[in-house]
């Protein structure tokens, strides 16, 4: 296998062995990106000058004897981290032209790690689709069918990494924008525990890097391996500086178990509120059995687990209220008005989103109290498991589709159309508890996609979803490169 697609892990073994240069690594990655990306428009804003020069000055850093743990690495980063010196836009045109001055927490703390940065990847506009287009930057493909997208918002991340445009990427997900990425392009992702990762800077251009905490939001890592995922956390997480940071360090547990067979996994593949394809059933399937065979004790229902459709609806209304905080007060009152003229009968999540949208501060605490609920439940059911097994969406990655009214796009699953956002709530299992979750590469479907599924864990033991992801890797295999 070539240089381009060695995992991280690798690639530092071979730069402290001294059999490659940070820069023949980083000249190779910038020759890849600049043969191949012309048909996947993953990297939206190359910095290839100062990459050169910064795996310069890692190779000179090596040769006084310093070893940090991405030291002339090359990696990418999402377009909607701030990068002193580079555009920030989050594919919205008016502000295709602002740029920031100072470096996001996470890229500092990256560059801080010694890693290489070829560049930034592309988005769909204001992060809010499971696509990747936008009028400044265009369409980003997916490596295994330029005519399906590689999901959203860390779309361009999650193709760059499948394309081998550099060993690493860092993005963020607050409706799976992690996780569908890497499911749609058979890559790695970890959304991990809501607050264990500090995300100033990540922000929406020209507003100030605040160290504010999201309330469904995280940012994480993106890698080619289980393995990378951890290396790459273990460089992202810990407080603010500025905040908890001041005061706290994180330690984070280890993992619950290291041998596949001591692991107690949940495993589920249905949905009340819509059906589960059968290609990712298909890779639903192959996990389980993967994890008999390695001697798991598995169980396919629980009368711990916290009721989903309740779940989708809740995290339907926080998810939406966030969306409509910004919105002008006459388009607020509009909502206002249109949800109060729903049906009480009508329990679909189209009219949850509107709900959602309509809210008012009292409904919010009322859904966040709802919410603590659930996250109890969470803790009772991780009392008898350790993990449990899920779709990241219904099905492998869809053809592009830039109709602009989304609530009226539709989502094919076996020949049936749904609603396009419908998508959203197996996202929404891991993000409206704040719990983490990892993107492994599962299958392939019928028509050779990749089919992942995610490993959700309990709060703050991020290392036994990945342990577990490592530990399936071994079993089943992983990332592949597209053909």
């Amino acid at each position: 296998m070539e240089l381009n697609f060695l995992t991280a892990e690798e690639l530092a073994a071979a730069l402290r062995a001294g059999e490659v240069s940070s820069v023949e690594l980083t000249d190779e990655a910038i020759a890849r990106i600049e043969r191949d990306d012309k048909a996947i428009n993953a990297i939206c804003v190359p910095d290839f000058d100062r990459a050169r020069a910064a795996a310069h000055d890692a190779d000179q850093a090596r040769a006084r004897g310093e070893d940090r743990p991405l030291l002339g690495i090359p990696v990418t980063v999402k377009e909607s981290y701030d990068i002193a010196g580079l555009p920030t836009t989050w594919g919205m045109p008016p502000h295709r032209d602002y740029i920031p001055a100072e470096d996001a927490v996470q890229v500092s703390r990256i560059k801080a790690a010694g890693a290489v940065v070829l560049g930034k990847t592309n988005v769909p506009l204001g992060l809010q689709d499971i696509q990747s287009f936008n009028e400044i930057y265009g369409t980003t493909n997916n490596p295994w069918d330029h005519d399906r997208t590689p999901g959203g918002s860390s779309g361009g991340s999650a193709a760059a990494l499948a394309s081998g445009f550099g060993a690493l990427s860092i993005g963020s997900d607050i409706a799976g924008s992690l996780r569908t990425p890497a499911h749609f392009c058979g890559v790695y992702a970890h959304k991990p525990t809501l607050g264990l990762v500090a995300h100033r800077g990540m922000v929406p251009p020209t507003a100030p890097a605040l160290p504010t905490r999201s309330d469904l939001a995280v940012v994480g890592p993106m890698a080619r391996t289980a393995r990378d995922l951890t290396l790459l956390l273990d460089v992202m997480a810990g407080p603010d500086p500025l905040t908890l940071g001041v005061a706290h360090d994180v330690t984070l547990p280890p993992a619950r178990h290291e041998r596949l067979r001591d692991f107690r996994v949940l495993v589920l593949d249905d949905h009340p509120l819509i059906p589960t394809g059968s290609a990712v059933r298909a890779g639903i399937a192959r996990v389980a059995d993967a994890l008999v065979d390695g001697g798991a004790h598995v169980e396919r229902h629980s009368p711990l687990l916290p009721d989903l459709t309740e779940a989708a609806v809740l995290y339907t209304h926080l998810l939406f209220s966030g969306f409509s905080g910004s919105f002008p007060l006459e388009a607020y009152e509009q909502l206002r008005t249109q949800a109060a003229g729903l049906d009480a009968a009508d329990q679909s999540l189209d009219a949850a989103r509107l709900r959602g949208m309509a809210f008012s501060h009292r409904n919010w605490i009322e859904a966040d109290s709802r919410r603590e609920l659930h996250r109890h439940g969470w803790r009772r059911l991780f009392t008898e498991f350790d993990a449990v097994v899920c779709p990241i969406t219904p099905t492998p990655a869809f053809p592009h589709d830039h109709d602009p009214d989304s609530m009226a796009r539709r989502i094919d699953i076996d020949g049936t159309d749904y609603p396009y956002l419908d998508q959203l709530v197996w996202a929404g299992v891991a993000t409206m508890p704040g719990l983490p979750a990892t993107a492994i590469p599962a299958t392939r479907s019928p028509e050779g996609l990749p089919v992942g599924v995610q490993l959700i864990g309990p709060t703050l033991e991020d290392r036994t979803p990945l342990r577990l992801a490592e530990l399936l890797e071994q079993k089943i295999g992983g990332f592949q490169e597209p053909r």
